[in-house]
């Protein structure tokens, strides 16, 4: 029996206010632990919770970069349940009432394009951390991320494979880094996803029993986790066992899923209107107020990456999934470098030395990088030399002028000198050039190579080559 998956994704994205959902403390991360806190996020009797409009504007921004429906009416719910981190008993979020309706986004896996729809995207206040003791069995708690602003996504079960979850979570990460909303820094916890997976027979309608992911917070552990997850749950049903609804961890060091608990639903946590928060009514002019503040969004910048450099659908998806990357990108172009030669170096070599570091730690500048690039063209360095120059550049942030200067890395393309070099290569390799002459022309690649190696790799190929093929064609 052969099973489909059907995955379902809750992403959670931390939104850049300055301050936390209904309280004026500051959201900054790093802070000494529960320093950023006050009775309202500390849930302490008698306080009143303020909206930050803020977190409003945000979710509607969101709405609208994934064509959504923005509810003109929403309301704040109680969702009740219990852990150490959470200190009213309740978190503040949306039930029935979410701000955001109805969505789409696409998503391309393997040439094949695909729309995910969302179900819902809905505001809500972020718990505590619990940060264990390594030595000893207790924990610590600590409540400044308590009441940071959240905004939920929630998924409709659309996903049939982890690299289409991969491939949506990345692109919702995208969408919200453009819209300058969320920092999406996965590591600090701003950006990180729960995934529902469950299987079923191919043909049968209904959905088998799920288990829930939690938690995860990188691309690679997510699909990571499914891919065992649905080897779990394959293998169970067809050794005639049945799969427990529950809430797994991800164990990465293990490489498998972990039983956290039971797994809860709805009527569990006995949701209901919050009494302290008035419903949130928007205008439809507010709306088009927000819609005029988008910025250009992945799709369309791909798009446009295309028409106007003329980049294939590969390099352009690449540049744009991520807004810093694609901004430099443009601005080498700007600075005159060719359209596809920037793309090229910036894809290999750029992302290469960064080692999977955001493109904003990078110490080479686009006029930078712009001016290695026509240092090429112009024939004033090889491409091979390039490369040299370039680990300097991101080791020093020196100009690529000043570098080539320090060490002597020019091109040599005195046709007189390069002439007396290329003769005594023949002359050193008769066998070789007796080779070439008699039709093993592949020969080209050694006598180039011999020339590089005594130049130090600053030899003009292009003149090379011609001056090889002049001289040995004098030997037949």
């Amino acid at each position: 029996m052969e099973f489909e998956t059907v995955i379902g994704l809750e992403i959670h994205a931390q939104l850049k206010t300055n301050t936390k959902i209904f309280c004026g403390c500051s959201t900054a991360f790093g802070a000494p632990p529960n320093s950023n806190t006050c009775p309202v996020c500390l849930g302490l009797p008698g306080v009143l919770p303020v909206l930050n409009i803020k977190v409003v504007e945000f979710a509607i921004k969101l709405g609208l970069a994934t064509n959504s429906t923005i509810n003109r009416y929403s309301q704040f719910a109680r969702k009740n349940y219990f852990y150490p981190d959470l200190p009213k008993g309740y978190q503040t979020s949306q039930f029935d009432l979410p701000i955001v309706g109805m969505g789409c986004v696409e998503v391309e896996v393997e040439g094949q394009k695909k729309k995910i729809g969302i179900t819902r995207i809905h505001m809500e206040e972020d718990a505590g951390k619990l940060i264990h003791d390594t030595v000893e069995p207790i924990s610590c708690i600590d409540l400044n991320r308590t009441g940071t602003p959240l905004l939920e996504i929630v998924s409709e079960p659309d996903l049939r494979s982890p690299e289409e979850a991969s491939a949506y979570l990345k692109k919702l990460h995208a969408i919200l880094r453009y819209l300058d909303i969320c920092d999406g820094n996965m590591q600090e916890g701003s950006f990180r996803c729960d995934a529902n997976i469950s299987l079923r027979p191919f043909g049968q309608n209904e959905f088998g029993t799920r288990t829930e992911l939690k938690n995860m917070n990188s691309f690679r552990h997510v699909q990571s986790a499914l891919e065992y997850e649905i080897r779990r749950q394959r293998d169970l049903l067809l050794d005639g066992g049945s799969v427990t609804q529950e809430t797994l961890l991800w164990n990465p060091d293990k490489n498998c899923t972990e039983s956290m608990r039971g797994k809860e639903d709805a009527h569990d946590y006995r949701y209901f209107p919050c009494p302290d928060l008035v419903p949130v009514e928007i205008s439809e002019e507010w709306i088009a107020e927000i819609r005029t503040l988008l910025p250009e969004l992945p799709d369309q910048r791909k798009m446009r990456l295309v028409d106007q450099y003329n980049l294939p659908d590969h390099d352009a998806v690449l540049l744009t999934s991520d807004r810093e990357l694609a901004d430099y990108f443009e601005e080498t172009v700007r600075k005159g470098a060719k359209a596809k030669k920037s793309a090229n170096w910036i894809m290999t070599e750029l992302l290469r030395e960064l080692k999977g570091e955001p493109i904003t730690t990078c110490r080479v500048s686009p006029k930078q990088l712009a001016a290695l690039l026509n240092m090429v063209d112009s024939e004033t360095i090889s491409g091979k030399i390039a490369k040299i120059v370039f680990q300097s550049m991101m080791e020093s942030g020196k100009d690529p002028l000043i570098i080539v200067k320090e060490q002597n890395l020019l091109q040599v393309s005195d046709e007189g000198e390069l002439l007396v070099l290329v003769r005594q290569i023949i002359d050193a390799n008769p066998k070789q050039a007796e080779d070439y002459c008699n039709g093993k022309t592949k020969l080209m690649g050694f006598f180039i190579g011999q020339l590089m190696q005594m130049t130090k790799g600053k030899a003009n190929p292009n003149l090379a080559n011609e001056f090889f093929v002049r001289e040995l064609a004098g030997k037949i």
